[in-house]
């Protein structure tokens, strides 16, 4: 029997907080807030258990150890109290999934509009999978792709069709 081109597998225990600000004025007290250093534009910067993704101009997320979340966004609050700004738990509005293999970049072409074999090791990408939004980015062995809570059951459906055996781009 053909084996599947990738593992996919669902994350539950990652809190995520959303950052909208101004990041040239705020961005050295959201990175020490955050623990993480600054993304460029597309990027996605990673320390220990933390990583902190561009998202926008005015946009980043912080993706953390669930247990963290609630001490760090009062970190950010408060090192943002003074600017206009809104940080926010949605680590219960999002899904989250592993796609890891050898062939997890082929199961993310038959899914995504964006040419991730470009995307650099520290990128991060906003695209869709199929018909819904997503973020996704590399990591050790394969790539995470994040989603809204609502679509998890679709998200999961589409990642196991694209990851079946015997569905490889290559020629057979």
């Amino acid at each position: 029997m053909a084996e599947a081109l990738a593992k996919i597998s669902q994350v539950q225990d990652w809190g995520m907080i959303q950052i909208r600000a101004d990041l040239a004025r705020a961005g050295e007290a959201i990175a020490a807030a955050a623990g993480v250093a600054l993304p460029g534009q597309g990027r996605i910067t990673t320390d220990g258990s933390r990583s902190l993704g561009w998202m926008s101009p005015d946009e980043l997320l912080l993706v953390l150890p669930c247990a963290e979340a609630a001490e760090a966004l009062a970190a950010l609050q408060d090192a943002l109290a003074t600017e206009h700004a809104l940080v926010l738990d949605v680590s219960d509005m999002r899904a989250v999934f592993r796609i890891q293999g050898a062939r997890a970049l082929d199961v993310l072409a038959k899914l995504c509009p964006a040419d991730l074999a470009a995307m650099p090791e520290d990128g991060l990408r906003r695209t869709r999978a199929a018909q819904v939004a997503c973020g996704i980015w590399r990591e050790p062995g394969g790539y995470v792709l994040i989603g809204f809570r609502s679509v998890t059951d679709y998200l999961r459906g589409i990642l196991t069709g694209a990851a079946a055996p015997g569905t490889q781009l290559s020629p057979r």
